[in-house]
């Protein structure tokens, strides 16, 4: 009886479902907050000037 009891009480199962939903809604969260910073024209235009001074500094130093 106490070994039954035992393994109740310590029975995780589902515990790992749990924890990958979490992780896929935190994950599509980020990524939606990711799209909205990479759709800005201020993150396009900076992402632009870095792009530029990368190839300037590779091709005319």
């Amino acid at each position: 009886m106490k070994s039954k009891l035992r393994e109740l009480r310590t029975n995780e199962e589902g515990m790992t479902t749990a924890e990958y939903a979490v992780g896929t809604i935190a994950a599509a969260g980020l990524g939606g907050v990711l799209i909205k910073l990479l759709m800005s024209p201020e993150v396009q235009d900076l992402i632009w000037k870095i792009i530029q001074q990368a190839f300037s500094f590779l091709f005319f130093s």
